[in-house]
Parts: C-alpha cells; structure tokens; sequence
C-alpha cells in the first residue's frame, strides 16, 4: 500500500477513510479481509473500490446511522490489517 492515506476522518456521522494500494489486485485483496472481519464483527462497511482505491465509510444504522463504538472498533481492526 502506498503511504498517502490519512486516518480515519469523522465527518458527517461516519468514520472515512480512503486507501491507496499498488494495483486492483492489492486493494481487492484488501477488500476481501475486510469483508471477513466485518462478517465477523456483524457490522458492515459502506465502501467503494476504483482500480487501486478503497473508500470505506462506517456509521452504525441500528442507531440512527451515527458513529458507535462499533464502527470505531472496525475501524481500529481495519488499520491493523496494514500494520
């Protein structure tokens, strides 16, 4: 991954972040380990993959779509995928 990408921002009643990765394969790949995590977790991301980026935005709906301890502790499972 390339290191231009920036923390989690909260904006908006979600936590965004956007990653920046080699090639579509790198960030694919990425996607499918968050996939496993947030299946894991039962809280699901809204993101979005074009070539090399991933956006994710997390925000908790059961709670009127506001940021929740859940979203920050997917949040903190994402980042240590990169680690």
């Amino acid at each position: 991954m390339q290191n231009n990408e920036v923390d989690w921002q909260e904006t908006d009643n979600r936590l965004l972040r956007e990653f920046t990765f080699r090639d579509f394969s790198e960030a694919f790949g990425f996607m499918t380990r968050v996939a496993f995590l947030a299946e894991q977790q039962g809280h699901h991301p809204d993101w979005s993959n074009v070539y090399n980026r991933v956006t994710i935005a997390l925000t908790t709906h059961d709670a009127g779509n506001t940021v929740t301890a859940k979203d920050r502790t997917l949040a903190a499972a994402i980042s240590a995928l990169l680690d």
